[in-house]
């Protein structure tokens, strides 16, 4: 099913300032995206060449190459049902608050506030997982390219010293370099779609052996320690399903863009189809050019696809192709950022963060959240920390980012299931599929957060232990107890006043 299959032909609503304020909100964001702008951050910060890479050695170890395939296939139709879902309620409430705002106006009245409060906390920890992940990910890509060019030897340090500093380089963009990052954003569709298409020519005609179809679809590794096949296949599905996260960007950058009620949705559907045909492609291009199993596996880069494309390629053409992955995983955390400081924002405006007046103020120049850009760095930074000292803190990040993001993505939808025909559609909407569609996005959903939540390798030791747990549960606990405590008697309380302070004079350039 496409977007345009399933959307409705309405007459002329309101208009996007018009349909925010009905929803409550003062304009203050500059409305500058298009519809292409929009569809673009969510591509990017799906980025294929950033979450199917990094992850990559994870897959061969955990499943090989018949989970890192067929896992891609199955991953990417469960989450097209999600998106699906997300689509049609961004529809309808268009606005940057997202999630947790169409938990709030889909559940129950007496407990509206509750569904908001806590999948927005949820939300802000995939948020910040998810622009840990991106950025650790590109760190770890740089690391090998600078030991490969330079002889920079990789070590933990020196990667979290490179995940500082690219978190630095996409805070400061964020802040001063507003329409470079808009720019950006569309160039990053282009470098992606160009950049799989190049660096998949090159491995299937320049090497002069590739791997049989029979190894790509069903050769089966376990390397985790773990006995049972079954568990270690379904612990491989991170891969993929990490990839398909960040793509509420476009809900959280529907007050920038124009034309929002059919801009967002079409936007969060697109990227991830476009998405899973290109990751698709990709993954077959680097699993078919493996040219020593056990050489990329126990690489000195640290780096799997690195090695491969060295191997199949040489060492100018390996080297030169690395580089397009680490420029795609670099937009990709530039806009991971984006829209994670406008989740922070909209979060904050509705005072559910510590110290929310700050979150939420705008640049005057810029009309964009510059507080809010440099705590979703910050909160990355301490994410990926735990990396010194453990060694599977990588997955465990990740691992975070789908848990966190996707309890946020399918609560708005199982209130939308339960609301029924109750609930009041936008001009992008499912039809009669609404139901069916929304009802395996939950199961599946369900699935995925008890399995993610799992010891990844045998034996579980400090140095191995998947610390996602510890993260969920101490988010969840402080936000329980500042609820009981606090916010159930205030948020999003219509008799109190909760708006945006006011909007600063426009950029007179």
């Amino acid at each position: 099913m496409t977007d345009d299959d399933a959307s409705a032909h309405g007459t002329a609503g309101p208009s996007d300032e018009e349909r925010l304020a009905q929803l409550g909100y003062t304009q203050v964001l500059a409305r500058r995206m298009s519809a292409f702008a929009n569809y673009a951050v969510s591509f990017t910060i799906i980025s294929v060449l950033s979450g199917c890479l990094t992850l990559y050695l994870f897959g061969m170890n955990t499943g090989g190459p018949a989970v890192i395939t067929w896992g891609w296939v199955g991953v990417g139709l469960m989450t097209l049902f999600v998106g699906l879902s997300m689509a049609e309620i961004c529809s309808a409430y268009p606005t940057s608050a997202g999630l947790y705002f169409w938990a709030h106006r889909l559940a129950p009245p007496r407990s509206a506030a509750a569904w908001a409060w806590f999948t927005g906390w949820f939300n802000v920890l995939g948020q910040v997982a998810v622009t840990a992940g991106i950025d650790f990910g590109a760190a770890s890509f740089l690391g090998a390219y600078l030991n490969l060019q330079f002889g920079f030897g990789v070590t933990p340090g020196r990667t979290v010293l490179l995940f500082s500093a690219i978190l630095l380089l996409h805070g400061l963009l964020n802040t001063f370099g507003v329409r470079i990052v808009a720019f950006l954003n569309s160039v990053s569709v282009w470098w992606h779609v160009l950049g799989v298409a190049g660096i998949v020519a090159a491995l299937a005609l320049v090497p002069d052996q590739h791997r049989s179809t029979s190894f790509v679809l069903t050769h089966f590794v376990n390397n985790t320690g773990w006995g049972s096949g079954v568990y270690v296949v379904l612990l491989g599905l991170l891969m993929a399903q990490y990839t398909f996260t960040g793509y509420d960007a476009s809900a959280h950058m529907t007050e920038e863009t124009h034309d929002a009620a059919t801009a967002g949705p079409r936007g969060i559907v697109r990227s991830i189809w476009t998405s899973w045909i290109a990751g698709l492609v990709l993954l077959l291009g680097f699993t078919y050019a493996i040219q020593d199993y056990g050489r990329a596996l126990d690489s000195p880069t640290g780096a799997p696809p690195a090695q491969i494309l060295l191997d199949a390629l040489g060492a100018s053409a390996g080297k030169l192709l690395l580089l397009v992955v680490i420029g795609a995983q670099l937009f990709c955390g530039m806009a991971s950022v984006t829209a994670n400081s406008r989740m922070i924002y909209a979060f904050s405006r509705d005072g559910a963060l510590p110290f929310s007046r700050l979150w939420h103020t705008v640049g005057p120049r810029t009309r964009t959240p510059v507080a809010a850009v440099w705590l979703a760095a910050l909160g990355a930074l301490v994410l990926g920390l735990p990396y010194l000292i453990n060694e599977t803190a990588y997955a465990a990040v990740t691992s975070i980012a789908v848990i966190g993001l996707y309890i946020a993505y399918v609560i708005p939808t199982l209130l939308r299931v339960r609301k029924g025909d109750a609930f009041e559609r936008g001009p992008w909407h499912l039809g009669r599929w609404s139901r069916p569609i929304g009802v395996v996005a939950v199961v599946w959903v369900g699935v995925i957060t008890v399995l993610f939540m799992l010891p990844q390798v045998s034996p579980v030791t400090w140095q191995t232990f998947n610390y996602a747990p510890v993260a969920v549960l101490v988010v969840l606990g402080f936000a329980a107890v500042w609820w009981l405590a606090s916010a159930r008697h205030w948020f999003l309380d219509p008799t109190r006043t909760r708006r945006p302070a006011p909007a600063p004079a426009r950029d007179p350039h």
